[in-house]
């Protein structure tokens, strides 16, 4: 039974029987987009000290040296990221060291390390069960464990939870706590959508719940939301499905409105006028459509449909495909080939083939103005293009690193190449002179993935246009070709 405490929009919800969780010092495993931020904001915290765990890598050494000096990691613009990671050290209350044991006297530990999916679109969860497999050989009673990182239904009771168990010889929800609080994190907001959005606490049992609670009130303004660790963990992944499933109803709009001559973002716009009115949930007219595009990226859209089948598949009472999820999916993954279809489209009008043909892909980030490059459609571009027989060449402007040859400097990339993709919408391709661009090239062909653009203007310039969800009509193409 919980009751109400606190009051405006921060509110706790506690158990009527008061245990009191001191906190003082707090484990964050992982150092990327989830965990720096939290590990940042619980070291802000009063009487808090965090030391956050990262293995070094070729690829990952460099963040520990730079977030021990007080410096964000995380490229792109992340507003109040780089000034948080700077006080915390400098006040002494954060560090980043490479030892898990330092797990021995923590109060609360924090897994955030990456849970992908593998080519059969099942979990992977290597990394999940060695962090748990440590944990427990070093974690004393008492302690509390959260698990951030998105996991398939089912995954906190039957997978870490016995791990821990084993290796630690403790039972869980009586020796030690564990829940399920999941992040909402988005590239471009970190702080904010951790600081300001509800919160869902899902613990194993009633107790574990209100210790993440009693956790996680310390950083979060908005409500906690108890559950169970099941209910959150479903919760999760259907919240990202729901984007993913409605990302592909307006990809596939777009390709209704390319063979139909129309704009899809002007239809999306007249759809979208549809006002909210809150006044009547029930018949509420108002519409969100999504936006269109190259593709779907990020750490979490592309494999959170396919854990939640997966929790379903293992889990289900009866036996039951989700057609819409999987086809959605299915369809977003689909985008970059269509791009890669545009392009050679738009070389035939001028006898060029895509064999051979030089093809610059603006944008290696999956999200413009960010250095994020998990599941970026970019990759998949790129391998299309080579599989194709074209010689892809990427650029991007603000990622350090990718596992795929890329160039920071534009004019490389542009010079001489038979047709450019936009793939992701940096500001800095926002202030391209089409003009010049047309200059550069070696056959004048653009394909906008992002809206970037417009028909009309790159046609001035002398560009032959395509872009995801831009049919054109046949009259505007005569009355602009004779302008």
């Amino acid at each position: 039974m919980w009751s109400e405490i606190g009051t405006g929009e921060n509110k706790i919800y506690l158990s009527l029987v008061w245990h009191s969780f001191m906190v003082r010092k707090v484990v964050v495993i992982g150092m990327g987009y989830v965990g720096i931020p939290a590990a940042a904001l619980f070291a802000d915290v009063p009487s808090f000290t965090v030391v956050g765990v990262q293995g070094r890598s070729k690829r990952s050494s460099w963040k520990i040296d730079w977030l021990n000096e007080g410096k964000n990691p995380i490229g792109g613009d992340e507003p109040g990221l780089s000034e948080l990671i700077a006080r915390v050290v400098k006040k002494g209350t954060f560090k980043v060291i490479e030892d898990i044991s330092t797990c021995k006297d923590a109060d609360a530990i924090l897994i955030a390390v990456q849970t992908p999916t593998d080519a059969a679109k099942r979990p992977r969860y290597e990394s999940l069960k060695e962090v748990s497999q440590q944990i427990g050989r070093y974690m004393r009673a008492g302690t509390l464990v959260v698990i951030e990182s998105t996991v398939a239904p089912g995954t906190t009771d039957n997978l870490v939870k016995p791990i821990l168990e084993e290796s630690s010889g403790m039972k869980a929800g009586k020796d030690f706590f564990l829940a399920f609080c999941y992040e909402r994190v988005m590239v471009g907001r970190l702080i904010k959508n951790i600081v300001q959005l509800p919160r869902i606490m899902g613990g194993i049992n009633e107790e574990s719940t209100r210790r993440a609670m009693e956790l996680y009130v310390h950083i979060v303004k908005a409500k906690l939301y108890p559950t169970d660790a099941f209910t959150a963990e479903v919760a999760k992944v259907v919240e990202n499905t729901y984007r993913d499933v409605n990302i592909a109803f307006s990809n596939e709009v777009a390709l209704v409105c390319e063979s139909l001559g129309v704009d899809a973002y002007e239809v999306r716009e007249l759809v979208n006028t549809l006002p909210n009115d809150p006044t009547n949930p029930a018949s509420n007219p108002v519409r969100n459509m999504h936006y269109p595009g190259v593709g779907v990226g990020g750490h979490c859209l592309p494999k959170d449909p396919w854990l939640l089948k997966s929790g379903l598949d293992t889990y289900g009472k009866f036996k039951f495909f989700p057609e819409i999820i999987v086809h959605s999916r299915e369809l977003n993954d689909s985008m970059p080939l269509h791009v890669v279809d545009l392009v050679e489209q738009a070389l035939a009008e001028h006898g060029r083939k895509l064999k051979g043909a030089k093809v610059a892909i603006l944008g290696v980030a999956f999200l413009e103005n960010s250095d994020d490059t998990r599941n970026t459609p970019s990759a998949v571009l790129y391998a299309e293009l080579r599989r194709r027989g074209a010689k892809p060449v990427l650029h991007d402007p603000v990622v350090r690193e990718f596992e795929l040859p890329f160039t920071s400097n534009l004019d490389e990339a542009l010079t001489d190449a038979d047709a450019v993709i936009l793939s992701t919408k940096h500001r800095e391709y926002l202030t391209l002179d089409l003009g010049e661009l047309r200059k550069k090239l070696a056959t004048p062909v653009l394909v906008d993935g992002r809206n970037a653009f417009s028909w009309e203007a790159a046609s001035r310039a002398g560009l032959t246009y395509r872009g995801v969800g831009k049919g054109r009509r046949e009259d505007e193409s005569r009355r602009l070709e004779s302008a």
